[in-house]
């Protein structure tokens, strides 16, 4: 539940990520509650040292329930997202569409230096079939089973079941406010703060002039501008399905895609341009959150209050 609400706080209706979002009035308690507020070499530095802490305490952990264990070296994790992803510039569109086939560096080799080994691998691989399995479970708890696995393939996460993994991991980062039991209600009607964005009237108004003008433009049936969007997904998610080799999907069917792609991202993006959707919707889902806020201000408070204790 928390992770959907923390995407979609980022995220206006249109384009995420965009470097000139504004940034919302939830999504900045989501910021501070996330830790989100430090400066990208703060979080590199942060995730680095809990990390190798993470590591360490699982292998003290391995080593109580009898296996060996070393800890993994911390690998550099990078909190600058490289090119800016810019879904309202029209050069940027017209390269790399919607970013489903191709997007920036995605065709870029990790170096060298940043690939590192298991040292662990020797060890794991001189245990019998069923001593690996002991020490996953061990590790990383057992697998859920097919009751506890959502139709998504998706589960509930808990750390008392997650092995020595999940104990570290709780032993660094204490229980996870947003988890509890006490903002149960508060994190519940963000969700359906969010769930219901779409219907806010001045957004439908502005989704149905969205839809007229891609109709007019010779694309009809999107009701909505993620429509558009996740139609280009749809397609490449059928291609894999209906059976693509081992080798992946022929790059003749790629481009095909792409070029569909860049041509309908193109034309959305001249009907977002013509309504002025970005600051429409801003303007429609910030007042919406700012009278959330307004009903939930102490709820909200003490789970900030709570998630910055946790986090010293």
């Amino acid at each position: 539940m928390v992770g959907a609400v923390l995407l979609l706080a980022g995220c206006t209706g249109t384009d995420s990520g965009a470097p000139d979002e504004k940034v919302s009035p939830l999504s900045e308690y989501f910021i501070a509650l996330s830790g989100g507020d430090l400066s990208p070499e703060e979080q590199e530095a942060k995730y680095a040292a809990e990390d190798k802490q993470r590591e360490e305490l699982m292998a003290q952990c391995m080593q109580d329930e009898g296996f060996e264990y070393v800890p993994v070296p911390t690998t550099s994790v990078s909190f600058d997202t490289g090119e800016e992803w810019k879904p309202d510039d029209r050069e940027f569109v017209s390269q790399w569409g919607y970013g489903a086939v191709e997007y920036p560096g995605g065709d870029e080799e990790p170096a060298p230096e940043e690939m590192t080994s298991d040292p662990n691998a020797d060890y794991v691989s001189s245990l019998s079939e069923s001593e690996q399995t002991a020490f996953y479970e061990a590790l990383y708890g057992p697998t859920p089973s097919e009751e506890e696995m959502s139709e998504d393939g998706s589960y509930e996460y808990d750390w008392q079941t997650a092995g020595c993994s999940g104990w570290a991991s709780h032993e660094i980062g204490g229980d996870d406010p947003l988890q509890s039991d006490e903002f149960a209600d508060v994190m519940d009607a963000i969700n359906t703060l969010y769930e219901d964005t779409a219907s806010l009237p001045e957004i439908a108004e502005l989704d149905r002039a969205w839809s007229t003008c891609m109709d007019a433009a010779g694309y009809p049936g999107f009701a909505t501008q993620s429509d558009a969007q996740n139609s280009i997904y749809d397609e490449l998610n059928a291609l894999y399905e209906e059976g693509a080799s081992e080798t992946g999907l022929d790059q003749a069917q790629l481009d095909a895609v792409h070029e569909r792609e860049v041509e309908l991202a193109l034309t959305d993006l001249d009907c977002r341009e013509e309504l002025d959707y970005r600051e429409t919707y801003e303007k429609a889902q910030f007042a919406a959150e700012e009278a959330f806020i307004e009903d939930h201000k102490a709820e909200l408070d003490a789970m900030k209050a709570a998630a910055e204790q946790a986090r010293s």
